[in-house]
């Protein structure tokens, strides 16, 4: 088997020839605006009887967006096209939401009247508060947001048919705004304390501690260093490509399934440990590590083949570089800390040298070993007060708003297709059955 590329000259396009047992087949290559070509193999199997096999689809592109871009070697996350910290530093959450749902930073005007849509569309349906109530009260979280989030569509039919963009619009703007509530009702309940109902006066992230801090025996007042930190949590994590959890969206959105259902399943994938819980195990290794004498014990279990030590939040999947949300991460942290009193954490301090040995370690160089938003995020969550299980559902409600733009995304597309991956078949050929009682 061959492959080699081919140019049209009368149209400057640029193909790739495909040899396979003295049969060819000539695959268009297509150009994004940023990013690598990708071979187009849909006529491939009509063509030469044969599939690609790329288990984890780590070299397929399975959509065309214009949402999200990574470079993961050099370090780069741009939301349509504005970079992460850019976004981060000085914007708002609800402004990333406008610009990855409708594709532009909002003006005053539009980002009030978005921010006036969700506020009014908090609220959840008050018979939800009883499903609650069917949970154990020590549950996980997300096993809770897995059931509520998917019986929105038994509650909102008006928003749950796809082909009607005002449904659709509906249904999105619902989930942005619930997601929070719903959240904070797992936290609370999982407690043992009353829910706390939203309020419109606040803030997309003040609004959502609120609710979880707040009691009504006393007055609650959210610190604004904190409401700020949230909101920044909430940015860097709303979207990230075509992940795990966000192609399980699209994968369920593709059948025609209700949206409600498409992001339940979203939080059902983000649940697993390798996607969304690497936060929560990063502060479980530098809580494991303790203090900072203790750490050359274990950059050298990490350096050793044979100990199956390995230090979490470090590296990336994708960023073979510094991941570029880490560094905003680290500021918030130090921010965080300072206003809750915790400036001299000893987990912090861990978490600093661990940082420094990364960055300057020949081995860790090498191996491009660089820290990741998780090393710092989980030392911050801790430190606004939510407990260890709260982490991935936090990640939820952030990445809500990147699974509902895919979504909507890829319902509006005139070559979507359902969702349908091909196989290796290495299993037994057609056998006869034989009865039972003829077995040996």
């Amino acid at each position: 088997m061959s492959i080699a590329e081919q140019y049209d000259a009368s149209s400057d396009a640029k193909d790739a020839r495909l040899n396979i047992d003295g049969e060819s087949a000539d695959l268009p290559i297509r150009k994004g605006t940023l990013g690598p070509d990708v071979v187009d193999v849909t006529s491939l199997y009509r063509q030469t009887n044969n599939f690609t096999f790329d288990p984890g689809f780590t070299s397929t592109a399975s959509c065309e967006s214009k949402i999200t871009f990574i470079d993961g070697d050099e370090g780069v996350l741009l939301y349509r096209g504005y970079p992460i910290d850019q976004l981060a530093e000085t914007g708002k959450f609800l402004e990333t939401c406008y610009l990855l749902l409708y594709g532009e930073l909002p003006t005053k005007a539009q980002f009030d009247d978005f921010s006036t849509r969700i506020a009014y569309h908090t609220m959840v349906h008050e018979q939800m508060s009883q499903f609650f109530t069917g949970f154990r009260r020590d549950a996980h979280p997300m096993a809770v947001m897995v059931g509520v989030v998917g019986a929105l569509s038994a509650f909102y039919h008006d928003s749950t048919d796809i082909r009607d963009p005002e449904q659709r619009e509906m249904a999105s703007i619902r989930m942005l705004a619930k997601m929070p509530t719903i959240a904070a009702m797992a936290y609370k309940y999982s407690i043992g304390q009353p829910f706390i109902y939203p309020q419109n006066h606040l803030d997309y992230s003040a609004n959502f501690l609120n609710m979880c801090f707040a009691v009504p025996c006393e007055p609650y007042k959210v610190d604004p260093v904190l409401s700020r930190a949230m909101d920044r949590i909430f940015i860097l994590h709303a979207d990230h490509e075509q992940n795990a959890s966000t192609s399980t969206v699209r994968l369920a959105g593709s059948s025609g399934a209700n949206p409600f259902a498409c992001i339940s399943a979203g939080i059902a994938c983000l649940w697993g440990p390798a996607h969304g819980g690497a936060n929560e195990a990063a502060l479980t290794m530098l809580q494991r590590i303790g203090t900072v004498d203790r750490i050359p014990e274990f950059i050298a279990r990490a350096k050793d083949k044979n100990d199956p030590f390995r230090l979490m939040g470090f590296g990336h999947r994708v960023y073979k570089n510094y991941d570029p949300r880490a560094k905003i991460m680290q500021k918030t942290c130090h921010e965080v800390l300072e206003a809750v009193g915790h400036g001299d954490d000893p987990t912090l301090k861990v978490a600093l040298e661990l940082e420094h040995i990364a960055l300057n370690d020949d081995y860790f160089i090498e191996k491009k070993l660089y820290p990741n938003i998780d090393f710092y995020s989980g030392i911050t969550l801790r430190a606004l007060g939510f407990p260890t299980e709260m982490f991935t559902v936090l990640f939820a409600i952030a990445r809500t708003v990147g699974w509902i733009a895919q979504w909507k995304e890829m319902i509006e597309d005139p070559y979507q297709r359902i969702g349908r991956p091909r196989q290796l078949y290495t299993g037994p050929t057609e056998r006869s059955y034989i009865p039972m009682d003829e077995r040996g």
